[in-house]
């Protein structure tokens, strides 16, 4: 680009390496986009990586409405050590090994953390104990509960079981799983780690974690931070929301009214949040049905 060109509205879906955190690549981002309005649809751990959605300009108001939708992940969970952050970041805090761990026991296990079940978030996440972040808490050697919530897990299933020796000093017998893990927003793959491994009564902690996909965006789709230096390849704002809501074309008068912040009728709508198109193809707005009326959740355009 130019000095003078301006980034286009719309999607970055982004390849994040392990090591970055979600706020290093929307940095990245706001320098090569030329814009510090950038902002990403939910946070990858440093030691993750895989898909991060980034919004750019107007495309921001689309990410926290992305941020709840269903997400996919491959891990490799290591059953006969537990850490301090559930995953291989920390430091091991207990190494029961797991020897005569069977693959069978494991099935069951990740059984019952599959469908909806009640969740205990890892400690060492972002959520807010009275005012302060949980994981700084930890980190300043507080004890933290958080309260379980509900997630659902619509899909978790074993790809690969194996024996190993853990590099310490103790050569810890474990038990390395592959398992990939279709869930709803809000989910912790560490925790599934830890309450597998805990349930097995070995402990259990992450030691990879990959997203695939964020709702419509898939690796397919993604690009690395060095590729986007080549060349910025954004999804333009009319295409993303196409790909990840349900579509609803109204006509060039009702585009209009939808753009000065009007009610149209919409009784068979459907539950939902759906993008609302003009005949032209034109992205107006992010529109809900509320008692048979549409209702506007954020407006994209302007008459």
């Amino acid at each position: 680009m130019s000095g003078t060109d301006r980034t286009p509205d719309g999607l970055v879906v982004v390849d994040k390496p392990a090591g970055f955190t979600s706020h290093d690549v929307v940095a990245r981002m706001r320098r090569l986009a030329r814009t510090r309005r950038v902002g990403h649809a939910g946070t990858l751990d440093p030691m993750a990586t895989g898909v991060l959605v980034i919004g750019v300009e107007k495309a921001t108001r689309l990410l926290g409405h992305l941020a709840l939708t269903e997400k996919e992940y491959v891990a490799t969970i290591r059953l006969g050590q537990s850490t301090v952050t559930d995953d291989a970041e920390g430091p091991v805090t207990d190494a029961a090994g797991a020897v005569g761990v069977e693959r069978a026991a494991v099935e069951s296990g990740i059984a019952a953390l599959t469908g909806d079940i009640m969740q205990v978030p890892s400690s060492v996440s972002a959520i807010k104990v009275d005012g302060k972040r949980s994981y700084k808490r930890v980190l300043d050697g507080e004890a933290v509960e958080l309260p379980p919530r509900p997630v659902t897990v619509s899909r978790f299933t074993l790809d690969a079981f194996r024996t190993a020796t853990a590099g310490d000093d103790d050569g810890t017998p474990v038990v390395d799983l592959d398992v990939t893990v279709v869930c709803s927003s809000g989910t912790y793959i560490r925790a599934l780690a830890r309450d597998l491994g805990a349930g097995l009564g070995t402990g259990g902690h992450l030691t990879a974690l990959r997203r695939t996909r964020v709702g419509p965006y898939d690796l397919s789709a993604a690009r690395t931070l060095e590729q986007l230096e080549e060349k910025l390849d954004v999804l333009p704002l009319a295409d993303a929301a196409a790909a990840a809501f349900p579509r609803w074309d109204v006509s060039a008068d009702d585009a209009k009214r939808l753009m000065q912040g009007a009610q149209l009728s919409a009784p068979d709508l459907g539950a939902g949040i759906h993008g609302a198109f003009d005949p032209s193809g034109r992205f107006i707005a992010l529109v809900e049905e509320r008692e048979g009326r549409s209702k506007s959740v954020a407006v994209f355009a302007q008459p």
